[in-house]
């Protein structure tokens, strides 16, 4: 026991150590220059530090990228593409833009656009009657008005309670919340803070990824909402 005493007097210490521990540091520290290490992001961990490809490695990476994007059932974000191809960021960031650039100038059948956050090929939309008609296309059941309705209010109005839809449409509309959230096109998000502290609703990937939205800043004026295909949802 009286080792055991021993020992945490040392530890404890004066007074002026303990100040110092708790950083009282003497005055002739104060001067030392700071040193500023660098962190990464989480979404550039691992990835290699950027440097200038020649035209021989840019074909190669682009060739890499180009494969990716078209086994890929998923939108791609950058990092992701970045890892798949063991590049970093800036160089994977031009190599996906000039490819939409080229799909673009070709102005064909296939484009690859930025969905959801990341990129994706998709089949140009000046044939896809032409495409339903050969391939059949997916079965899709056709959305309710009311369900269009409720579903372009929380678009426009997000994040969104159950009370706030009802007094903007003037009806109970629990049902349509329902319906929206077994097809994934909404999710809860947090609360409102007010007495009952209702369910705050917002669209989801799965929303931005079907209309071919990159962000919600890409939704076309109110006005003009009809132009999004609310009535064909799988």
């Amino acid at each position: 026991m009286g080792k055991k005493k021993k020992d945490t007097l040392e530890i404890e210490g004066s007074r002026d150590d303990l100040d110092t521990m708790n950083g009282a540091l003497p005055s002739e520290q104060h001067d030392e220059e700071s040193v500023d290490v660098p962190v990464k992001a989480s979404n550039e961990a691992g990835l290699p530090e950027y440097r200038e490809l020649s035209r021989e490695e840019m074909d190669e990476f682009r060739g890499l990228m180009e494969a990716v994007l078209f086994v890929s059932n998923e939108p791609q974000s950058l990092s992701v593409l970045a890892r798949h191809c063991n590049l970093d960021r800036v160089n994977t960031r031009i190599l996906v833009d000039s490819l939409m650039d080229d799909y673009a100038e070709r102005d064909g059948g296939i484009l690859l656009r930025e969905i959801s956050g990341g990129y994706q090929f998709v089949t140009s939309d000046r044939y896809g009657d032409q495409i339903k008609g050969i391939l059949g296309g997916p079965r899709t059941e056709k959305l309710s008005r009311s369900v269009m309705e409720t579903l372009s209010i929380i678009c426009y109005r997000q994040p969104i309670t159950l009370p706030e839809v009802e007094e903007v449409r003037g009806v109970n509309s629990r049902q349509m919340i329902a319906t929206l959230l077994q097809k994934k096109l909404i999710k809860p998000q947090g609360y409102r803070p007010v007495p009952g502290r209702p369910t705050l609703y917002v669209t989801t990937r799965q929303f931005l990824s079907h209309f071919a939205l990159n962000s919600l800043s890409d939704l076309p004026p109110l006005q003009d909402v009809k132009e999004l295909p609310f009535d064909e949802i799988e």
